[in-house]
């Protein structure tokens, strides 16, 4: 079971050439080390366009958006139980015993599972699922704004004349996010039903044991919280760009940089809301900001300050999903 929940922080974007990468990804039960996968598919619909190319900006910023989502996922992973992680294990543990008919280890087991479900239920009364596991997928999608726009032109018109799996096809990728999954355990159903497993284990009744874990493992919760990516890229390039800003002398591609970091900024909000991550009126405060510096940068301003109005309304700004 998966719930679905909105951050307020972002990442990446093509169209064309869809990757999917996992970030630390978790089984329950294993250790859980921070790696990252990416694997490249072939798109199925038919008129959706070929892969586009990053531009230098984006590619620039690749290792500070990369690091903002595993210090976000950092903060996630911190708030794990061990003993949550432990009660896993243990169930596990109790089915490998029961496929090898050790019906005391299995037992055994399954009282380890008890006695660390009781421990967090103890310390926590009110704790309705305890984190024991988490892992991020990203969905890196590399497109203009105007290539999106055009794509979901494309469905609507496909949905109007109920070509729905044509619509369907084209509109599946498009998304451009970090979804960072924590998985708990339901306390309010989990330790019933490890329960409920030992009277079978003791009627000899194993496969019948064996069934009711794997149902219980498969009850367990996953949070995921949404990281819409433009808004990281956005973030980074405007962190990117006060460097240069600070300087008081600019040089000519100083200049050239700051200008293409702004555009790009600008760019990376335009992709946030053509792909839905927000409604367009709630994009106007953050463009006219951006209007603003450009003028100020463009006239020779520097500072330390230049870019904190709008790099703190990028960090405020509800990205919905």
């Amino acid at each position: 079971m998966s719930n679905k929940q909105n951050e307020t922080r972002s990442l990446v974007a093509i169209l064309g050439l869809y990757m999917t990468c996992s970030l630390g990804c978790a089984v329950p039960g294993k250790e859980n080390k921070t790696n990252i996968n990416s694997s490249e598919t072939s798109v199925k619909a038919a008129g959706k366009p070929a892969a586009e190319q990053k531009s230098g900006e984006s590619k620039s910023v690749d290792s500070r958006v990369a690091g903002e989502v595993e210090r976000m996922e950092a903060e996630k992973r911190a708030t794990l139980l061990q003993d949550a992680k432990s009660a896993i294990d243990e169930t596990y543990n109790a089915l490998a015993a029961l496929d090898k008919g050790d019906k005391q280890s299995a037992l055994a087991a399954l009282e380890r599972v008890t006695g660390k479900l009781d421990v967090l239920v103890a310390r926590d009364p009110k704790l309705a699922n305890a984190p024991m596991a988490v892992s991020t997928v990203v969905l890196d999608l590399y497109a203009t704004p105007a290539t999106v726009k055009s794509v979901v032109a494309k469905a609507r018109s496909d949905l109007a004349s109920e070509r729905v799996q044509d619509a369907r096809h084209l509109v599946e990728n498009l998304a451009s996010e970090a979804d960072i999954q924590v998985t708990g355990i339901p306390l309010g159903t989990y330790p019933a039903a490890i329960r409920a497993v030992a009277p079978l284990v003791d009627a000899g009744k194993l496969d019948a044991a064996k069934a009711a874990l794997y149902a219980a493992l498969h009850t367990l919760v996953v949070d995921i919280y949404v990281v819409p990516l433009p808004k990281v890229r956005a973030d980074a390039m405007i962190a990117a760009a006060n460097e240069i800003a600070n300087k008081r002398d600019r040089n000519d591609d100083d200049k050239a940089k700051l200008r293409g970091y702004i555009e790009a900024t600008r760019v990376e909000l335009q992709l946030a809301e053509a792909l839905g991550y927000g409604t367009k009126d709630s994009y106007k405060p953050l463009y006219a900001e951006i209007d603003d510096i450009q003028k100020k940068a463009e006239g020779g301003a520097s500072g330390k300050g230049l870019f904190d109005k709008l790099r703190q309304s990028v960090k405020n700004f509800k990205f919905t999903v």
